[in-house]
């Protein structure tokens, strides 16, 4: 049998096996929103660990990550740093997200954040900012899927096709089972990938250099050395400036922990315990990064001028001879990674965009069987719209991911001050957002208008505060039960 077929069989037996893990979980739970989007709040330790980290490492980390160190070097180690420090918000915040859903029947951070600052006008602009910074994000999972399945098929499958036929899977399971299949499959593709990930990064300096530490040898010694030294550089070869690196990490560690579908799993948390538990353990999932980032510095020498950077692990499967059994184990991890993130975001970008959305620009409160089948609808309309850009987009995958970043940090005002200013409004937190918003995508758009080379949601963070917080000392507060709720211990 030729050996891309049999890459590819080994492909198709992971999508089935994911289908399968997929589907089950849906049988086990509720027939309502609640059963559907937060799985009946009765995910353990072990759900919330794998999905909580695979739906974070995703494409990027397969594809856009080796990517990085390929190209730039030193600058792809601000994702260890900004996973590392974005996770610490969530063990104060994600425990009283999960009490306040279990006492208000919470299931979407949207949704709390309106019934904190009883504001129906804030709840459908998180909706429409959620779905707007998932958008990238899904399509960044949907070119990693479809590169990994053209190259290692060699051309066989094109890339539109490759991006459809594991999201084909995606729907069938979320449709079916909602978060509970998501957990249980991102649990079966963590294991999976951080496996796959583990090897690869130690076989391949092994291979071509005889070693980690004879490889980082070998490129000191090179005309390469600058990409060993920090921040890295841009892609035109420029020294990556100390703004732009430590700016890029802060702004990601912010949004890092309220990214909706990240948050969204506080109210699936059985426990207070499950919860902070699963928090504590999470660095020992940024381990998996390590492997990720040796496999892009092994082809810095071996492999130069691989255009675009993210196909550089791809380009190693292809020129090295492996067996084809090897070369289908590592495309079926970059799949875990990819669909365990798709799943996650086309699920809360759906259940956020009718529970937060739709349902409140509506003049009568949805029926939980209507619900459910306009999210259903809904993830078949966001898988689309993604689908539309993954397959026209030229953008490379850590970019995507970090233009998604800038939008989604300035939610993190409004979600700390819910929780320990009293002070807060909606007022305030609705100006606060708008600024935020418009100032990030004023400098995403126009980056030479940027002051200093400073990510961009910087600035919006900068415009965010400067008015939720004089507005909200200029405004009436709202319920002082539901304020004594937010903010008791």
């Amino acid at each position: 049998m030729d050996p891309s077929m049999i890459a590819l069989l080994i492909c198709g037996l992971y999508l089935l096996a994911s289908l399968v893990m997929g589907v089950i979980p849906g049988r086990k739970v509720s027939a309502s929103v609640t059963g559907y989007v937060a799985g009946d709040r009765a995910m353990n330790v072990l759900v919330l660990y794998f999905v909580i980290g695979a739906s974070i490492f995703s494409s990027f980390a397969f594809l856009g990550g080796p990517g990085w160190a390929y190209s730039r070097g030193m600058a792809a180690l601000f994702i260890i740093a900004y996973g590392t420090l974005g996770m610490v918000p969530l063990y104060f915040l994600g425990p009283r997200a999960r009490r306040m859903g279990e006492r208000f029947g919470f299931v979407t951070q949207a949704e709390m954040l309106a019934h904190r600052y009883d504001s129906r006008a804030l709840s459908v602009l998180l909706a429409l900012l959620s779905v707007a910074v998932f958008i990238p994000y899904l399509t960044l999972q949907m070119e990693g899927a479809g590169l990994i399945l053209s190259t290692i098929s060699g051309g066989l499958i094109s890339q539109p096709v490759g991006a459809a036929i594991p999201y084909v899977v995606v729907l069938i399971y979320v449709l079916y089972s909602g978060v509970m299949g998501v957990g249980w499959t991102n649990t079966f593709q963590g294991m999976f990938m951080m496996g796959i990930a583990w090897f690869l990064g130690l076989w391949l300096p092994y291979k071509l250099y005889g070693g980690v530490g004879a490889m980082f040898k070998e490129i000191a010694a090179s005309d390469h050395v600058a990409l060993l030294q920090a921040p890295g550089q841009l892609p035109n070869g420029d020294s990556w400036s100390w703004w732009g690196y430590s700016s890029a990490v802060l702004v990601s560690a912010i949004g890092f922990s309220v990214w909706p579908h990240f948050f969204m799993k506080s109210f699936a948390a059985k426990s207070d315990r499950a919860m902070k538990k699963t928090i504590v353990l999470y660095p020992t999932f940024q381990l998996f990064l390590i492997p990720i980032l040796l496999i892009g510095f092994a082809g810095i020498l071996r492999y130069p001028g691989v255009s675009p950077a993210d196909r550089i692990l791809p380009h190693l499967l292809t020129q090295l001879e492996l067996s084809p059994i090897l070369v289908g184990l590592v495309c079926a991890g970059t799949l875990a990674a990819s669909m365990s993130s798709g799943d996650a975001i086309l699920h809360a970008a759906a259940s956020i965009g009718i529970r937060d959305g739709l349902a409140k620009l509506l003049p009568e409160r949805l029926d939980d069987r209507t619900e459910r089948l306009l999210i259903r609808i809904l993830v078949v309309v966001v898988a689309l719209v993604a689908y539309f850009f993954a397959i026209r987009s030229d953008v490379s995958l850590v970019s995507l991911l970090l233009a998604s970043y800038g939008g989604v940090a300035q939610i993190f005002p409004l979600v700390f001050a819910a929780f320990y200013w009293p002070r807060a409004t909606g007022s305030g937190a609705l100006a606060g957002l708008t600024a935020g918003i418009a100032v990030n995508t004023l400098f995403l758009v126009l980056p030479e208008l940027k002051p200093l080379p400073m990510h961009e949601g910087i600035y919006g963070l900068a415009a965010n505060l400067a008015l939720f917080i004089p507005v909200s000392l200029l405004t009436k507060p709202g319920s002082p039960e539901i304020i004594k709720a937010f903010n008791e211990g």
